[in-house]
Order: C-alpha cells, then sequence, then structure tokens
C-alpha cells in the first residue's frame, strides 16, 4: 500500500475530532493496516507524574496500538487549556512547523496510513500569525471535517470547507459525529444539506452513543461501522480500498 494520511479538524471545539480520530484509526487496524496517529499539538494537557500528557492522543494510541512513537505522536504537549499560540507562550515555548513535519515524516515511514488530529478548528492560532490550516498545507495531506449534527451545522461546516479551499487544502469530506437515535427536525435535514451545498463528499454519519468512556464510545461505534457497507465509502475516500 502507497503511504497515505489524513488531517481531522472539526467545525468547533467539542465536536468530537477525536472519537471520530479513533474511529478510523480502529476500523484500519482492525483491517490489518498499520496505521500511526499524531496530535501535533495540545493544550490543556494533565500532569501526571511530572510530565504533562495528552488525553486525546492516549486515546489514539489506543485505538491505533501505537507503542513506542510518543515523541513523535505528540511533539507539542501544552499546560493551559487555552489556544494553542496563547498555551505555548505562557509554557515559553515556540510551535514550529519543522518540527512537527519531521515527526510526521518518521511515521510516514513507519506505517501504512497516518491520521493528524487537529486542535480545535482550522482558523485556531499556532504560532506567529500561523493557523492550523497553515500547518494542513504543510503537511500536504487531506482534510476530514467532523461536523455536529443540531442546528448552526450547516453554517459552520460550510464557511469550514470553503476556508479550507480558498487555502488550497484539499477536503475529502465531512463526518457528522454523535447523532442521535431521534433526530429533530434540523438534524434531519442537516446530512443531506451538508452533503449537496458543502461542496465535499458525506463521508459519514457516526451514531450517538451512550457512556462517558471514550473507548467504550469508539467500540461501539466501531461494532456499528464494520457491519454497515457504507463504511466502505469513508475508507475508499480517504484512500483505503
Amino acid at each position: 500500500m502507497q503511504k497515505k494520511a489524513i488531517f481531522v479538524t472539526g467545525t468547533d471545539t467539542g465536536v468530537g475530532k477525536t472519537v471520530v480520530s479513533a474511529v478510523i484509526a480502529r476500523l484500519l487496524k482492525n483491517k490489518g493496516i498499520s496505521v500511526g496517529v499524531m496530535k501535533p499539538v495540545t493544550s490543556g494537557c494533565m500532569e501526571v507524574g511530572g510530565t504533562l500528557v495528552s488525553e486525546d492522543a492516549e486515546l489514539l494510541k489506543w485505538a491505533s496500538d501505537a507503542d513506542g512513537e510518543d515523541a513523535d505522536i505528540t511533539p507539542y504537549l501544552l499546560r493551559e487549556p487555552l489556544a494553542p499560540s496563547v498555551a505555548a507562550s505562557l509554557d515559553k515555548i515556540r510551535i514550529e512547523f519543522p518540527t512537527i513535519k519531521a515527526a510526521f515524516d518518521r511515521l510516514v515511514v513507519k506505517h501504512d496510513f497516518v491520521i493528524v488530529e487537529g486542535s480545535g478548528g482550522l482558523m485556531v492560532p499556532l504560532a506567529g500569525g500561523l493557523l492550523i490550516a497553515d500547518l494542513v498545507n504543510h503537511l500536504g495531506i487531506p482534510l476530514i471535517v467532523v461536523a455536529r449534527p443540531n442546528l448552526g451545522t450547516i453554517n459552520h461546516t460550510i464557511l469550514t470547507t470553503f476556508s479550507a479551499k480558498q487555502m488550497g487544502i484539499e477536503v475529502a469530506g465531512i463526518v457528522i459525529n454523535n447523532y442521535p437515535n431521534a433526530p429533530d427536525k434540523a438534524e434531519a435535514y442537516a446530512p443531506h444539506m451538508l452533503g449537496s451545498l458543502s461542496g465535499a463528499p458525506l463521508l459519514r454519519v457516526f451514531p450517538h452513543v451512550g457512556g462517558n468512556d471514550p473507548h467504550v464510545m469508539v467500540e461501539k461505534i466501531v461494532s456499528l461501522l464494520e457491519t454497515d457497507p457504507a463504511t466502505g465509502i469513508l475508507l475508499r475516500e480517504i484512500g483505503i480500498c
């Protein structure tokens, strides 16, 4: 298999980028594909035994069964739950794209496919006026946009895909996350509207699953998706035949 990668962003903070990234990683792992994961910049990290830890990265590592690649998976770990540029300044750290790109390149060499999860949305500032969108361009990989299903998502999602294309980013498609079992009128129309207006394919709708443990949530979603032939569309569009 040719080396491939995808960058996962969201229409906003809290839309479930990490769960979606972890589900894709686990789907690939279950197909026997060596998958690398990366969370280049994480703010709001926990301190465990004197070491900063990214909860998001830990979930990705678990989903992909990654081992021994921590420095490349999480090049920048920041303490404060703030925009990365601000959190890095408080920690007296400068976020540098060449450092992230070098870590990414090492992961690409080791794995068949690499999933990179961003921080917040495309316009989140990283350093010196550079945004998450600039990092996507620097890595040169396509984008998956994770969207919420409820009222307002059409505006937020179209703004994200439009901005990405204006900046020269290839948008592989959209994933709607946490879709309710009993959608209201706005949620019922969202998939069709996003698929027809965003200029990017709707790759998959991830269902709402109960519980607070993200590991259990990922396992439940993977179990549901693996039995659905439509999941093949998602995998095909990101480059997995």
